[in-house]
């Protein structure tokens, strides 16, 4: 997004368009920005040439899914859902990991019917659930299986998942044991060693340290994977401060590690592909003043992007039309639902705003939509897919009728 004779734009269409044809609140997509993402992504590890599984999670849109695999990457999913998702975008079976921890005997057997490349296990139960719907398939399927490695990831409480409190994946002595009891198994292939330790990744020290964890189990183990899932968790700048991590940094960390380790690499980034290309556009409905703060109102919800509710996520807010008019009042964003959480931002000075202005809620193509709900029986927004000049509905917006 920038602004061009003070009128926000993205890519090559003015936010103010967008709002006026399309109403708010609308989620909008940055093609450009899609395509810079992953082109970067696949560059800045080519050297080892990775698989790399985009994370339904973090955006389930089915057409933004289908731009994605037109790069060639794969998916990494955590339930039937998605993988049904992941199967009508057209992602190549062979390219997709089944992730989570909660796997059910239906979800299971229709990834295996539906021939998938790799089930991530992350209890012994999960294993022998595998083991015995291959058996009666009188099949061989490819499993990983989780590590949690006790690494802190150094990032949201909420959002760490490599950490021994946490309920990802296994510890060392168990995995130990899991591999001794099931890699002589008829209808279990051990293929891969997975980990994921968080989300919102901005250093590589984290992964640095996962990494020697996984050095650690393969010296104790001597059982050679032929991949190693190193997830994702790449994070990404929320504030324009922050630096995003750095890819240069990381990958000459997993080289060093595969110049002892000759395992193929896979990654299950989110965030890191999808999330900058993602804007919220909104109306103030009111401007209320509370001593000396500024409640704006705005038509867009928690249900419509709870992070900041949930995690205490912070989003940048951008006026669509410049006025350089300053007001030093504390202003909170707000939406219209009844909780108090249902907030997006606190300011202390913000540029003079008006009812019925337009606003921008900045880097929400990850865990925004996906994270949507219809609480306070309030409608989804539209979805749409900005490419230059061109603007693709890629989800209707929702009706009450849809739902009542």
């Amino acid at each position: 997004m920038k602004y061009l004779k003070k009128k926000l734009t993205i890519e090559n269409v003015k936010v103010d368009y967008i709002a006026k044809k399309y109403g708010t609140p609308t989620y909008c997509y940055s093609y450009s920005e899609l395509k810079k993402n992953i082109n970067n992504f696949k560059n800045s590890f080519r050297s080892f040439s990775p698989l790399i599984c985009f994370a339904v999670k973090s955006n389930t849109n089915v057409n933004l899914i289908k731009e994605i695999k037109k790069f060639g990457l794969g998916a990494d999913v955590v339930s039937m859902g998605e993988l049904m998702m992941a199967i009508k975008a057209g992602i190549n079976p062979k390219k997709i990991v089944f992730s989570g921890v909660g796997k059910t005997f239906d979800e299971i057997k229709y990834a295996i019917n539906k021939n998938i490349f790799l089930i991530n296990a992350e209890s012994e139960s999960e294993i022998k659930q595998i083991e015995k719907i291959a058996k009666l398939k009188k099949k061989r399927i490819q499993i990983g299986i989780r590590l949690n490695p006790n690494t802190d990831a150094k990032t949201l409480s909420q959002i760490s998942t490599g950490k021994k409190e946490n309920k990802f994946g296994v510890d060392s002595k168990t995995f130990i044991k899991l591999i001794n009891n099931y890699k002589n198994s008829k209808n279990i292939e051990l293929k891969c060693l997975s980990v994921h330790i968080g989300s919102q990744i901005l250093d590589h020290k984290p992964y640095e340290k996962m990494l020697k964890s996984i050095a650690k189990i393969l010296e104790k183990i001597k059982y050679r994977f032929e991949f190693i899932d190193l997830g994702g968790g790449m994070g990404i700048s929320y504030d324009n401060k922050q630096k995003s991590l750095d890819y240069k940094k990381y990958q000459l960390v997993i080289k060093k590690f595969l110049n002892k380790y000759k395992s193929k690499i896979i990654f299950e980034p989110g965030r890191s592909i999808i999330g900058n290309t993602g804007t919220l556009i909104s109306k103030i409905i009111y401007i209320k003043k509370s001593g000396k703060k500024n409640f704006i109102i705005l038509d867009a919800a928690m249900n419509d992007l709870i992070r900041p509710a949930l995690y205490g996520a912070i989003h940048r807010i951008m006026p669509s039309l410049k006025n350089n008019k300053i007001s030093n009042e504390n202003h909170e964003f707000v939406g219209p639902i009844c909780e108090s959480t249902d907030s997006f931002l606190n300011l202390k000075k913000f540029q003079e705003l008006r009812e019925n202005e337009i606003v921008v809620v900045c880097d929400v193509g990850a865990y925004g939509m996906s994270l949507s709900s219809n609480y306070n029986l309030r409608p989804k927004p539209i979805e749409l897919l900005i490419k230059g000049s061109k603007i693709k509905v890629i989800k209707k917006r929702q009706r009450h009728k849809d739902f009542i």
